[in-house]
């Protein structure tokens, strides 16, 4: 079942860059170039290239592609992909300045219809010649005057480019420097990623938290999808800068890996060194169970990490809860709230850690106070937040839900394109505050 539906989101997505790949090959290369000239087969060669790489990125991990080969076609591919969104939102932005201008350029072009001069004979229906009534004064013709930058009487000249071109080279060229200054920006873009995430502070105030508790901190870490990408390099940031925070306690909510324990256990390694005085604990993402979760559970806890599979620790303040990803229920291995949070004492706090927020509803029905998640990326590449509005309740931030407290992280790494827009990626450190304090 789960590799049907892969194959048919997979044809669905292959449909749509080839229409997309098609439109602008047409706006970029066909309508800025000459024909057959080293431009035009340069151009159509990448828009060929550029969607087999993207192809290739997506489906590598999946089809069982060797992790070197992954790696090699991960980069071009996945950037190209972001370079793509941006690109086409510029373009149909662009759409009808072109059309104005095209339709400008066209009321430029001066008439070549050829009028018969005054006083010139002409042959009536009899075929008898009819004469002009008046001798028209000589006409002295006139060189039609040009626009600036014409050196010609032929605005089609093969040894300049047309208005259409010119146009065309304009807008194009204007599209794609705001894709790739959008993807490459130092601040959200590639470079916001590879330099590692930001650190996000939130006090969050629960009633039944007792006045000893005032001030514990949870280093809340998600989605730092490990892979052919990001690799050893991003984790050892993650981890130095989760020490630096001094967390009492570190909370890695889903996500961590794409990929087998056999390619991705030396990127994982410097994850022994994350230090809290009340330990590191890690539930499954999704991600989990695309790539093996039973291995990477039991690679953790080799790691010096706790995982909580539907289970609950009574740390001396509060109860710290974990549930397996709804992924996992394809694999009888999805969230048991009953088995985490059943037969504990309400009259303590409840902290749950759950990769979707979308759980929060049944965490409201179990008395939870505080759940952590991650999941959603805050969205990663604007527009993609309204898309994650659409499947989760809260896309980022601090929410309330009745009685429970909802925090969704945008999450330390990317998936896909190693690129953030709008979304920066960040470990958010949440202090926990009594009321009675």
């Amino acid at each position: 079942m789960r590799t049907a539906l892969f194959a048919l989101v997979a044809l669905a997505v292959i449909a749509l860059l080839v229409v997309v790949h098609r439109w602008l090959w047409i706006r970029l290369v066909r309508d800025t170039t000459a024909p057959r000239g080293l431009p035009r087969r340069i151009g159509t060669a990448l828009a060929i290239a550029l969607p087999l790489l993207s192809v290739a990125a997506l489906t590598a991990g999946r089809a069982g592609v060797p992790f070197p080969l992954q790696q090699a076609v991960s980069w071009p591919g996945f950037l190209w992909l972001a370079v793509l969104l941006y690109l086409t939102l510029t373009m149909l932005v662009a759409e009808p300045i072109r059309a104005l201008l095209l339709r400008r350029v066209a009321h430029r072009i001066p008439s070549r219809v050829a009028d018969a001069a005054p006083g010139e004979a002409r042959q009536d229906g009899a075929g008898t010649a009819a004469t002009a009534t008046a001798v028209a004064p000589p006409v002295v013709p006139v060189a039609p005057v040009e626009p600036a930058g014409s050196s010609g009487s032929s605005a089609s000249s093969a040894d300049e480019p047309t208005r259409r071109r010119f146009v065309a080279r304009t807008l194009g060229g204007a599209a794609a420097a705001v894709a790739l200054g959008t993807v490459a920006n130092g601040m959200y873009g590639t470079h916001g990623v590879l330099r590692g995430p930001g650190v996000r502070r939130v006090q969050v105030p629960l009633a039944k938290l007792p006045r000893a508790a005032h001030g514990f901190r949870i280093a809340v870490v998600s989605d730092v999808h490990l892979g052919p990408i990001l690799g050893r390099a991003h984790t050892q940031r993650i981890v130095d800068t989760v020490n630096r925070t001094q967390p009492d306690l570190i909370a890695i909510v889903g996500d961590l890996v794409d990929g087998d324990v056999q390619d991705l256990g030396p990127a994982a390694e410097p994850l022994r060194g994350l230090a809290a005085r009340h330990g590191a604990y890690f539930v499954t993402g999704n991600h989990e169970y695309f790539s093996g979760a039973r291995q990477w559970v039991d690679h953790v806890r080799e790691l010096g990490l706790n995982p909580l599979e539907n289970a609950r620790r009574a740390l001396p303040y509060f109860d710290l809860a974990g549930v397996n990803d709804i992924a996992g229920e394809s694999e009888g291995q999805g969230p048991d709230f009953g088995a985490a949070l059943g037969d504990r004492d309400r009259t303590r706090t409840a902290v749950l850690l759950a990769h979707q927020p979308v759980v929060i509803h049944d965490a409201v029905r179990h008395g939870v106070d505080l759940q952590l998640s991650g999941h959603t990326h805050g969205g990663q590449l604007w527009p993609g937040n309204y898309l994650a509005e659409l499947a989760n309740p809260t896309v980022e931030g601090l929410e309330r839900y009745g009685d429970t407290q909802l925090w969704v992280s945008r999450g330390a790494g990317a998936w896909g394109p190693p690129v953030r827009v709008g979304a920066p990626s960040d470990i958010t450190v949440v202090e926990l505050a009594s009321y009675q304090a």
